[in-house]
């Protein structure tokens, strides 16, 4: 996927096309947030359908909606996505996009094994809608499936679930 999204930002734009008023987003995720998941993106548009972000990855606090999950562990790491707008109105619009995420985990205290790492991360393909609203306001939603491997020592989420995207930002 890096790969993908290193190609993707080096692309030349054909000659009548320009890079919108708006070609740079910055937003955060409320719903990961509230799973736990810190996540702040910021987005650039590399053609008239295709945008690329980027984000730190953080996964440090518990949250109340997954009282099931908290385990004494903490993740560190990074997230990469890219998403091709149907429309030629990158960044808004449909889409659909992919986007993949790679952390180091270790276990805290409370853990059996204290400092124990893993490597971890998850993978999603989702759909969905960016409008911008005024000026510079971003909304974003999208839902889809995913594959986590978010585990070390035995504890955190292994297999296939939902993936759902929501964000708001300021688009410049």
């Amino acid at each position: 996927m890096l790969a993908l999204l290193l190609a993707l930002s080096t692309a030349h734009a054909t000659p009548d096309w320009t890079y919108p008023e708006r070609s740079w987003t910055v937003s955060v995720d409320p719903l990961t947030l509230a799973l736990g998941f810190t996540h702040l993106q910021v987005e650039r548009v590399v053609g008239p359908h295709w945008s690329v972000y980027g984000s730190p990855h953080l996964f440090v606090f518990p949250s109340p909606l997954l009282a099931e999950l908290q385990q004494p562990f903490r993740g560190l790491g990074a997230e990469a996505g890219v998403r091709y707008f149907f429309d030629d109105h990158a960044p808004t619009g449909c889409w659909v996009m992919a986007r993949g995420v790679l952390a180091h985990l270790k276990t805290t205290e409370g853990a059996d094994t204290p400092g124990l790492t893993s490597a971890g991360g998850y993978g999603s393909v989702l759909v969905g809608y960016t409008a911008i609203l005024g000026e510079h306001l971003v909304l974003s939603g999208g839902a889809g499936a995913q594959y986590l491997r978010y585990q070390v020592d035995g504890m955190g989420v292994l297999g296939p679930a939902p993936a759902l995207h929501t964000n708001v930002g300021w688009a410049f």
